[in-house]
């Protein structure tokens, strides 16, 4: 769908796609050349354009062409090469990209008349926006830089409990734990460990060095990061101040033809956050494509007060979608992907 959405000019964008830029469910957006720095975060609202919020709210305007460094606690707005010209029958998504959220920029999608972020309604004709606001890390972006990925829907796509149960069936969605299909598949958290001494995760440092956003394998984790290792009692205190890479206990799978995506926790079972990058392509973890045995890499905050959570707890749910068609190409398989078969992983800009 989406070769054929760029094909008909309902994407277009100032620059051609690169090369990775279309995933097999989804489509990363590049930041555009002007960034500016705001004094809040907003939604446009009905019949508003998001230009004349940001015009309202800037403090500074940024140029990305030659690169910027945004710092944490700051509020950026940036252009975004893509604009959209929806058909009637498309909507879309967005969300950060897994190297976004393993870093801890908190990145969302703002769309003319938005009401909401991340999402962009049915026939929508006009710009994108991305709000951007590093949290733990300050990060060095550019023209082209990819934060956030779109996906695009027509109709209902996503599966009911019931259908969802007969797809695990089939295809075996989650292997490590069984838990009851309710609103999704549920995912729990490892804190047993992954490796002999007891590797559970990683807390970010307060700080440090710049993280260029473009750059794979450049920065030494241990000037990022401080290594979580297993409590006798294989629980783990989140503090609301500290942002945390943890790893799910189950294997997950994407079979080919569907994709799938991590919805947050109902609030009543838990005051954290897990997953701000929730998109998960076609072939994730499938074995055909190099994936078996791939665990969800979890981006974990906790919400105004320390929180407990223990091995095996219940962190989030998949839910999962069936294509429009069958990908050209899988997850894993003749694509730059980062993340086939992981374990607990950090984002591809450590070494």
């Amino acid at each position: 769908m989406i070769e054929r959405l760029v094909a008909s000019g309902a994407i277009t964008s100032h620059a051609a796609p690169v090369a990775g830029q279309i995933q097999p469910a989804s489509m990363d957006l590049r930041l555009g050349q002007r960034c500016w720095r705001v004094r809040a975060s907003f939604l446009p609202g009905p019949d508003r354009a998001a230009r004349r919020r940001i015009d309202s709210l800037s403090l500074h305007e940024i140029d990305l062409s030659r690169g910027a460094v945004l710092e944490t606690g700051c509020v950026y707005v940036a252009e975004l090469m893509e604009s959209l010209a929806l058909p009637a029958e498309v909507a879309a998504s967005a969300n950060p990209k897994s190297s976004t959220g393993r870093i801890d920029v908190f990145t969302r999608v703002i769309v003319d008349g938005g009401s909401a972020f991340d999402q962009i309604p049915a026939g929508y004709r006009g710009p994108l926006y991305a709000e951007i606001s590093p949290k733990t890390f300050p990060v060095l972006v550019r023209s082209g830089s990819r934060l956030s990925q779109i996906r695009f829907r027509s109709g209902q796509p996503r599966l009911d409990d019931a259908t969802l149960a007969a797809l695990d069936t089939e295809a075996q969605l989650i292997a490590g734990g069984r838990h009851p299909i309710a609103g999704g598949v549920a995912v729990s958290v490892d804190l047993a460990g992954f490796t002999p001494d007891g590797l559970i995760g990683y807390r970010g440092k307060r700080h440090t060095g710049v993280i260029d956003v473009d750059r794979v394998g450049v920065h030494r984790i241990a000037d990022y990061w401080e290594p979580l290792m297993r409590e006798e009692t294989r629980a783990l205190v989140l503090d609301p101040s500290e942002f945390y890479i943890l790893a799910s206990r189950e294997a997950v799978h994407v079979p080919p033809g569907y994709a799938a995506e991590m919805v947050a926790i109902d609030p009543n079972v838990g005051e954290f956050r897990v997953h701000y990058a929730g998109f998960f392509d076609p072939g994730f973890g499938h074995a055909a494509a190099g994936g078996h045995g791939a665990r969800a890499v979890l981006e974990v905050r906790s919400h105004n007060v320390p929180f407990i959570i223990e091995d095996g707890q219940i962190v989030g749910r998949l839910v999962y979608e069936k294509m429009a068609e069958q990908p050209r190409v899988l997850y894993g398989a003749d694509l730059q992907s980062n993340y086939q078969a992981q374990g607990l992983k950090l984002s591809k800009h450590f070494r």
